[in-house]
């Protein structure tokens, strides 16, 4: 079976700006229709894929995703969907949203954008955002790494951060989005030295080079175990990133290095996250 930790709901014209929508774009190859449809994600993933949603809050990138949104989403198929709500921690009431969305809503994680939002997530200030999670295990899906939109300070999506937060909260379970790209040396130094932070390796495959050696250096570190199969959807499918993590599997190297573990690829695409975020029977 596979496991899905990251994917979206967003509906076209309600949950960004023209600004976000434009600039999407940037992600690669044109701009993307982003609008989320279950029947869409399902043809173009494997039967029995089970899907971690989030939506995506971040006044200042002008995304805003309704958490009663992904909760009526996902009630629709909740055998195969696992919800998420969202924090942006920079506006008031995010506390009442996140007792609204865990207690009311029934909502499994809090996915949170520091970057897009403009807040330094290791902020002490943000601790009783963490506490909340590592008491009521929510694990949280942290946006690491790069984006398109411009007025995202790539400062805060560094994830060295997060290596702050675990210390302080050693049992709260993060997941580092796109393996930090294009700083996955520094997401394998982290997620190496915290036993429940992980990385997922969404949005990847179609940069092909940077993740047969992001994917060579996991190998090198060892940390094969702390990687989570994710899409992005919409910006790619569960088939696409399946594939091309294949099609990366298959090439022989650089003369002189083992090739990538074609096991160990296999292993990632089928692990069961979904268990070692401590979300089984959700």
């Amino acid at each position: 079976m596979i496991t899905d930790v990251h994917s979206h709901l967003f509906r076209h014209a309600h949950d960004f700006d023209d600004t976000f929508r434009a600039e999407s774009a940037r992600a690669h190859a044109g701009e993307v229709d982003l609008t989320v449809r279950y029947e869409d994600y399902a043809a173009t993933a494997p039967e029995g894929t089970r899907t971690v949603v989030v939506g995506g809050k971040a006044r200042r990138s002008g995304l805003w995703v309704d958490d009663s949104a992904v909760a009526a989403y996902v009630a629709e198929h909740p055998d195969r969907l696992t919800g998420y709500l969202s924090l942006d921690p920079t506006q008031p009431g995010w506390r009442d949203e996140l007792r609204f969305g865990h207690q009311e809503l029934g909502l499994r994680g809090i996915k949170l954008m520091p970057m897009y939002a403009g807040f330094a997530p290791a902020d002490e200030a943000y601790d009783e955002l963490y506490a909340y999670a590592e008491r009521h295990g929510l694990p949280l899906l942290v946006h690491t790494g790069t984006t398109f939109v411009s007025q995202a300070p790539l400062e805060y999506a560094m994830p060295r951060h997060l290596d702050h937060v675990a210390m302080r909260h050693p049992e709260l379970r993060m997941v580092l989005a796109h393996l930090s790209h294009p700083f996955e040396g520094e997401c394998i130094a982290v997620i190496r030295k915290h036993r429940h932070v992980y990385a997922d390796v969404s949005a990847l495959h179609y940069r092909p080079f940077q993740l047969w050696h992001s994917l060579r250096l996991v190998q090198d570190y060892g940390v094969w175990d702390k990687l989570l199969f994710g899409s992005d959807y919409p910006f790619t499918t569960v088939d696409d990133s399946v594939a091309g993590l294949r099609r990366i599997a298959r090439i022989p190297g650089i003369p002189g290095l083992d090739p990538l573990d074609q096991d160990a690829v296999e292993a990632l695409i089928h692990r069961p996250a979904l268990e070692l975020l401590g979300l089984e029977g959700a």
